[in-house]
């Protein structure tokens, strides 16, 4: 199942034809399972995931699979089964639980980078609103990560790469979505600090130009110009097609100020790396 990421899907679809086509399988299903050799057992659990929308017969199957047979083959396999049977029930618990138990007992296996991917899908797939508590999307993170540092030439890294893309701009929409809170408060030394943080630490994601914005009105309102210049430069620098540098323009103009650089700030730092490639 390495390099293959619908791995168990696929497994799914085609024990549908195996269930069509078997001959004696609802006989097979009446039989005490410990009368039946593994790849028996194996293939009901296989037929359940394919014939039903729920997984739980599916996992019941393969666990005993695993416990009929511990140093069995198909062992191995009915325990990546029952973490992506876990998974597909949304019993991300269990799926990761099930999927951390491979890694521990088949480090060296090939389906070690499939255990390994769905152990950060675990926590992935939770991620659904900005709102929710950001430690799941730390946690989403560092397992993504471990997928792309140790199976780096898999279709798993690849999905994880997109992952985590989505992950990282996940946190800073946190950021941002508590900025503007503070903002509309006009509490503005707390709004910055968080529009600072998407600057500084998530300046790859989508955030950034707004944040620079979010920057300048602070600025202007705490009546610090040469840090609301400085956003400006950079968001004029980096983003100047977009409507916030037209917004961040107006606001700095009507002022008489322009965006460019002043003053010594961490913007100005920010500025000199970015702009004029100067590091030290």
């Amino acid at each position: 199942m390495a390099r293959r990421i619908g791995t168990a899907k696929g497994v799914a679809s085609l024990a549908l034809a195996l269930f069509l086509g078997a001959c004696g399988s609802s006989e097979v299903k009446d039989q005490p399972l410990d009368q039946l050799d593994a790849e028996s057992i194996f293939r009901l659990g296989e037929q359940s995931l394919a014939t039903e929308k729920k997984a739980e017969n599916a996992v019941y199957y393969f666990a005993e699979v695993e416990r009929l047979y511990p140093y069995s083959e198909m062992s191995k396999r009915a325990l990546i089964m029952q973490a992506y049977g876990y998974h597909k029930d949304k019993d991300y618990e269990n799926s990761r639980a099930a999927a951390q138990r491979y890694i521990d007992t088949y480090p060296a296996e090939e389906d070690a980078a499939y255990a390994k991917y769905l152990l950060a899908l675990s926590y992935y797939d939770q991620i659904d609103e900005v709102g929710r508590d950001q430690g799941l999307t730390f946690q989403a993170l560092q397992a993504l990560r471990a997928v792309i540092e140790e199976y780096p030439d898999t279709d798993y890294a690849r999905s994880a790469i997109l992952k985590f893309d989505l992950a990282f701009d996940h946190l800073a929409s946190k950021e941002m979505e508590i900025g503007r809170y503070y903002l509309r408060r006009n509490h503005f030394t707390a709004a910055l600090n968080r529009f600072r943080v998407v600057v500084e630490q998530y300046q790859t994601t989508t955030h950034t130009a707004e944040a620079l914005y979010r920057l300048i009105e602070c600025y202007l309102s705490l009546g610090l110009t040469e840090e609301a210049q400085t956003a400006g430069a950079i968001l004029g620098h980096n983003y100047q097609s977009t409507v916030w540098y037209e917004d961040g323009y107006r606001l700095l103009t009507k002022q008489g100020l322009q965006p460019e650089a002043q003053g010594d700030s961490w913007l100005a730092m920010i500025y000199r790396r970015v702009v004029k490639g100067e590091w030290l």
